[in-house]
């Protein structure tokens, strides 16, 4: 499920970005999508390529990782973000929500910690 209101545009200083078209009320699912799980060994060799900025930790451990489908791989970070996102490891799927009321053409961002408020340094912060 993929609101028909999303839409893909560049995003001033960070690359390409999900937008909405509408105004979102807070609590709207605005996608759910399937993810392609990999293991421990295949994610050792995605971390040396480009793909290791768009994958997800995943399962109980955190020790596999995930490839969302979708537009989930386009949404940029935010400490600040407006929707956060959830897995569901038993259906192999992850959501997007709204956490606060979105504006027509506003941009669509999650906090990369998984907890929307949670402002811990990311990876690409600690280099």
């Amino acid at each position: 499920m993929l609101g028909e209101y999303l839409y893909l545009e560049q995003s001033k200083n960070k690359g390409r970005a999900v937008f909405t078209n509408r105004a979102l009320e807070p609590d709207t699912i605005v996608e759910i999508a399937p993810v392609i799980v990999m293991s421990k060994e295949e994610r050792v060799h995605l971390d040396k390529t480009l793909l290791h900025d768009y994958i997800f930790e995943w399962g109980a451990n955190k020790d596999e990782c995930c490839m969302a489908l979708g537009l989930i791989p386009m949404y940029n970070h935010s400490f600040e973000s407006n929707c956060e996102y959830y897995m569901d490891m038993e259906e192999a799927l992850m959501m997007v929500k709204t956490v606060r009321s979105i504006s027509a053409g506003e941009e669509l961002t999650i906090n990369y910690n998984g907890e929307w408020n949670d402002a811990k340094k990311l990876w690409f912060e600690a280099e």
